[in-house]
C-alpha cells in the first residue's frame, strides 16, 4: 500500500471514529433525558367499599394490608404483594368514575395484569371463590403459548392473570432504553413490626 492510499484509509478511520464517537454522545443524551425511574410503586383504585376490596384483593389475590400514612383524611386502604401496591380509595356516593358495570369482561378495557407461576391453580381458586371470568389461549407465531384469565374486582375494575413471561419481549427501539427492575424498587419491609 502506497502512502497516498494509507493516508486514504487513516482518514478513513477517522470518519468511523467520529461516527462513533458521535453516537456515544447521542446516546449519552438520550439516557440524561431519560427519567430517573425505577418500577410501577403502587395502582390507585377507587372502591364503593373498602372493606369488601380489602377481603377481594387479599383473599382472591394474596395481597397483605399495609400502613397508611397518618396524615390521609380520606378513608382508603393501602395492600402490598409482588413489589406492587394497590392503594384502595373510598369512593364518593354515586362517584361517576366507577365502572357501571362489574359483571363486564373485554381483555381490550382498562386493566391491571399479573404474571402468575400456575394459571390452573389461579383458575381453579377463582372457581372456588365463585369469581366469575374468563379464559384466553394465546398462541405466537413461533408456537409460544399464553394463558389469560380475566375477572372483575367488587367495584367492577378488571384484572387479567396470565403467565406473559413466555412471550420475548421484543423491543421496537434500542434495547439500552429499558431498565431491567432490581430489588431496590421493592419498599423495606419492617420485621419486628407486630399486631
Amino acid at each position: 500500500m502506497n502512502e497516498m492510499q494509507q493516508q486514504e484509509v487513516r482518514e478513513e478511520e477517522k470518519k468511523i471514529d467520529g461516527k462513533a464517537e458521535k453516537g456515544k454522545e447521542e446516546k449519552e443524551e438520550d439516557d440524561e433525558k431519560a427519567p430517573p425511574l425505577m418500577a410501577l410503586n403502587h395502582v390507585s383504585r377507587l372502591c364503593r367499599n373498602v372493606k369488601e376490596s380489602i377481603d377481594f384483593y387479599t383473599k382472591v389475590l394474596g395481597f397483605v394490608v399495609t400502613e397508611r400514612p397518618q396524615g390521609l383524611d380520606f378513608e382508603g386502604a393501602w395492600l402490598f404483594n409482588y413489589g406492587v401496591g394497590i392503594h384502595l380509595v373510598q369512593s364518593k356516593e354515586e362517584d361517576q368514575r366507577l365502572p357501571s358495570d362489574a359483571q363486564h369482561l373485554d381483555p381490550q378495557d382498562n386493566h391491571i395484569s399479573f404474571q402468575c407461576e400456575d394459571v390452573e391453580a389461579m383458575e381453579k381458586k377463582l372457581k372456588e371463590m365463585n369469581v366469575r371470568y374468563m379464559k384466553r389461549n394465546l398462541e405466537a407465531e413461533d408456537g409460544t403459548r399464553m394463558e389469560q384469565i380475566f375477572f372483575n374486582d367488587p367495584d367492577g375494575f378488571m384484572v387479567e392473570i396470565c403467565n406473559c413471561e413466555n412471550l420475548k419481549l421484543v423491543p421496537a427501539e434500542s434495547l439500552s432504553k429499558i431498565k431491567i427492575p432490581m430489588d431496590r424498587h421493592t419498599p423495606p419491609v419492617e420485621t419486628n413490626h407486630t399486631q
